[in-house]
């Protein structure tokens, strides 16, 4: 607006050029459509800013000016389209000034315009208030029960359709089959479940996130219970136990960082990587019988060479095939552990995005496990590819007919990690011996009697509040609850917990102390929902049961728990400055039960913990302190 009116201030007699008088119309409009809508936007910014998230009274007017500010949409295209033509046509020969000016002026009204209906097209929720179908108790009881059922059945369709065509849509750029077209109804099916009974917005979860960490670090700074004390505290034996793992994970954490190649390469070493890769493009490349997929410029393979330092005789099959519920992975010979790895790709396209959201759980039935567990289904078709990869191509036999005194080893992280364990439970049959490494591998994977089972050959290593580890569909269930209530009984408004929630998050400080209505209630009414978490929960929905249920009801859970593969290693910061930015980082280690990982931490740190560059830093510290002691 400023730009339009500095130029139609200067150039105000200087329309007489042809079509000037169409310039001269084109650009007063402009300055008064542009200048209502400002005021539109300025009136929607403060009403929007008054109540808070659970009181809406004073935002009532706020529907109307949005749709004032959406009527206004009409005569801004109108005049986009009125610019395009104006300047289009060869017979103006105003000055240059002015011709550039509406260029960029029609440039930018129909960039705004483009992106403003690619948001209304992935956010705008068509069900409108459909969600409310739980709502009417009254209503309920007059309807049949048939009628009621199919009225729920229709809704309940509605949103799955709806999540399917917003998974689509982002997916559109990969070719789709069979498998993508399951995996999207099974996607959309999690995701209309997890939303559908609560009212929320992102920037609600985003207020919910930043007061959650606000409180957590409240409850970290109060002193320990002794008995939690106690708990962390591990006898000799398991201490000495611990630093052979470590030094065993720290070895061949280096095998599961290959696995992703290049991408990982070039992000550790920005500078020098596409050089190095450059100059071996033509060299040390295995045979094209050893290799499955595409590696354009043998970038791929040179990475995973200079990451792990072997040769390239050392590898005995390398995949980079990836399809959703196939992943890469790799077969080499390490010959300082004297064992045969088997190295799987963690989350690095679409496709394995598409994978780890196959959350439903699936049997796995294994003769020698009394109790049969449930598993994760994506990842279970991901680990039954390798499989038949292994034993029906011959490639683990080679393996050892080549080196017939090594062990089996097999590692991954994030999802290879996954998939690495569950791999290891189908192969633990055939090869005893064998030991598993996953590192940061999804929360919501065995059940516990699988759990249990994997103790003697999985070890687990967790870095931090690394988010992947905890994440389970009880655990996100858990963390909805959260936010709803802390959010709910916020007295803030939300504009503030924002703003000083990006303060605490950068600048760190100490948590602020917003006043709730949580305070002041005794304990066994906490146990009921306020009437401001009802508001924020569709009536009579999974969730809102939730609330009202007594903490230790017997009612069987919503989704079934499960857990972190095998005997865990946890590795903390000891001084963690809480912030993103932090230098001479310190690490300790100890061994963890699932328990630990069965609640969703806040922190800045929650994604970079997942890294496997940060879980490479952090074993190679612990690892180095250890070698260093023994030295001394």
């Amino acid at each position: 607006w400023i730009g339009i009116f500095v130029l139609y201030t200067v150039h105000k007699g200087q329309f007489n050029c042809p079509g000037g008088g169409l310039l001269h119309s084109y650009l007063l409009g402009l300055i008064i459509l542009l200048a209502s809508i400002i005021c539109a936007l300025c009136a929607l910014v403060y009403v929007s800013m008054q109540g808070t998230i659970s009181n809406p009274g004073p935002r009532k007017s706020l529907p109307k000016i949005l749709y004032t500010r959406l009527l206004l949409y009409f005569p801004e295209l109108v005049w986009a389209v009125v610019g395009a033509v104006w300047v289009s046509d060869n017979s103006v020969q105003c000055e240059k000034t002015v011709i550039n000016g509406v260029i960029g002026t029609v440039i930018a009204s129909w960039i705004i315009i483009v992106f403003t209906i690619i948001g209304v097209v992935i956010v705008f929720d068509p069900l409108g208030g459909k969600k409310t179908f739980y709502l009417p108790d009254g209503v309920s009881r007059n309807l049949e029960s048939s009628h009621s059922g199919q009225l729920l059945y229709n809704v309940k369709s509605s949103a799955t359709r709806v999540w399917e065509k917003r998974i689509r849509l982002l997916c559109c750029c990969i070719v789709q089959d069979d498998d993508h077209r399951v995996a999207f109804t099974s996607i959309a099916e999690l995701f209309r479940t997890y939303f559908s009974d609560t009212d929320l917005v992102p920037s609600d979860i985003a207020a919910g996130l930043i007061l959650l960490h606000q409180e957590q670090d409240k409850m970290e700074s109060c002193p320990k219970e002794p008995e939690e004390v106690l708990c962390h505290s591990p006898s000799s034996l398991a201490t000495d136990d611990l630093d052979v793992e470590l030094e065993n994970a720290a070895h061949y954490m280096l095998f599961a960082a290959a696995a992703y190649g290049w991408p990982y390469y070039v992000y550790t070493n920005p500078y020098t990587a596409l050089c190095k890769l450059n100059g071996d493009c033509c060299r040390n490349r295995p045979t094209d019988s050893e290799i499955t997929g595409s590696d354009r410029h043998n970038f791929h393979f040179g990475s995973i060479l200079k990451i792990t330092g072997l040769q390239y005789r050392d590898f005995i099959h390398i995949s980079f095939h990836n399809k959703i519920y196939e992943i890469p992975f790799f077969v080499a010979l390490d010959h300082k552990k004297e064992a045969i790895v088997v190295a799987v790709r963690g989350t690095l396209s679409f496709e394995d995005i598409l994978t780890d959201l196959s959350a439903d759980c699936e049997d796995l039935t294994l003769e020698e496990v009394l109790e049969n567990g449930f598993v994760h289904k994506g990842i279970t078709q991901a680990a039954n590819y390798i499989y038949r990869k292994l034993i029906n191509d011959g490639i683990l036999n080679q393996a050892f007919t080549i080196a017939p005194e090594y062990k089996l080893v097999i590692v991954g992280h994030s999802l290879g990690g996954g998939t690495a364990s569950i791999l290891a439970i189908m192969l633990r049959n055939s090869f005893p011996t064998l030991r598993c490494f996953a590192f940061s591998p999804p929360g919501g994977l065995l059940s516990k009697s699988l759990a249990d089972y994997t103790k003697n050959f999985i070890i687990s290593v967790i870095v931090g509040k690394d988010l992947v580890a905890r994440l389970s569909m009880p655990n996100m269930e858990d963390l909805k609850r959260r936010i709803v209530r802390i959010v709910a009984n916020c007295n803030r408004p939300k504009y503030q917990i924002l703003l000083r929630g990006c303060w605490y998050e950068v600048f760190g400080g100490d948590p602020d102390d917003f006043p709730t209505e949580l305070d002041g209630r005794n304990q066994d009414a906490l146990t009921q929902p306020l009437l401001a978490e009802e508001s924020l929960m569709v009536h009579r929905s999974p969730s809102y049961s939730a609330l009202e249920e007594e903490p230790h009801s017997n009612s069987p859970p919503q989704y079934p728990h499960l857990y972190l593969p095998g005997k865990i290693i946890h590795v903390v910061e000891e001084c963690s400055s809480k912030r993103l930015c932090s230098s001479d980082i310190k690490y300790t280690a100890r061994w963890s039960n699932e328990t630990v990982f069965s609640s969703i931490l806040i922190s800045p740190k929650m994604i970079t913990d997942h890294m496997p560059d940060v879980v490479l830093k952090a074993l190679n510290s612990l690892s180095q302190e250890h070698g260093s002691c023994l030295s001394c």
